[in-house]
């Protein structure tokens, strides 16, 4: 981090001074907890059963996985791409039409109707995630917010964390972060993969605090990036591991990735938006 006035700004990651938490999901329990997140990857584009998320909850921890027999989960639209993948909210508009979130490519339409659902989609905040990533050159793994857009131009992207398999080794790792538009002009494209000596395979704290004003990103408490500018809408959490069909051959199914914990603070301070 090379921004020493920026860097005294943003919160101690590890007290929390300013926040209280308002979510947390340590997958204690032996099923996961449906009023917290949806278990389908951005259904609309596909279906609910065709984005369904394959997962294990136990022992303390969410494993997110992808298996052999996993079918693509839109090969319209993406390909060969499988995908198991968590959010905490859905937004579509009627079937036929162009209206939804994420929208990845053009001549996306809705293939399927879907209840639109907000359970966790905060406007600023501090969230942390404890995962450990997979180093399957063909895998990436990622923590993403994406705007509720509820209006089309509310659609920028926070990203947390993203780690692709390829960008790992035992004594580093490339840990993408920062911010994308999409369709919101007000955001500008402001995203790099930063080279971390951290082993990526074991566990590690992932974390954003996102205010009026900047996006910080740490990991493990440590600040690595400092964004000056800030989406001001409701932001929903995409959560998951994704799969490419790549040339190269992979690890042995099931792929997965483990999540110890995700926890999303709210600030006390007034003023905070």
């Amino acid at each position: 981090m090379t921004d020493p006035v920026g860097a005294r700004r943003v919160v101690d990651p590890v007290s929390k001074d300013g926040y209280e938490l308002e979510f947390e999901d340590t997958f204690d329990g032996d099923s996961l907890d449906l009023t917290r997140w949806l278990p389908h990857y951005l259904p609309q584009w596909s279906s609910r059963e065709a984005s369904a998320a394959r997962y294990e909850v136990g022992g303390g921890a969410l494993r997110l996985v992808i298996e052999a027999d996993q079918p693509p989960w839109c090969p319209e639209f993406d390909g060969q791409t499988r995908v198991s993948s968590l959010q905490t909210g859905v937004f579509a508009g009627p079937v036929g039409g162009p209206v939804g979130q994420s929208r990845f490519r053009p001549g996306l339409m809705v293939r399927q109707a879907q209840e639109n659902a907000r359970l966790y989609t905060p406007r600023y905040g501090l969230f942390e995630l404890r995962a450990r990533a997979i180093d399957d050159p063909r895998c990436m793994v990622a923590l993403w917010m994406i705007g509720y857009e509820d209006e089309p131009d509310r659609s920028a992207e926070i990203c947390i964390c993203e780690i692709f398999g390829r960008d790992m080794a035992a004594d580093r790792a490339g840990v993408g972060m920062g911010l994308h538009p999409f369709g919101d002009p007000r955001i500008r494209d402001e995203f790099s993969v930063e080279d971390l000596a951290i082993d990526a395979r074991d566990f590690h704290v992932y974390a954003a605090e996102w205010t009026p004003g900047y996006v910080a990103f740490f990991v493990d408490h440590q600040l690595v990036k400092l964004v000056e500018q800030s989406p001001g809408y409701p932001m929903q959490f995409m959560l998951g591991i994704y799969e490419f069909p790549e040339d190269q051959p992979g690890h042995p199914y099931p792929k997965q990735f483990v999540v110890d914990y995700f926890r999303g603070y709210r600030s006390t301070r007034a003023n905070s938006g």
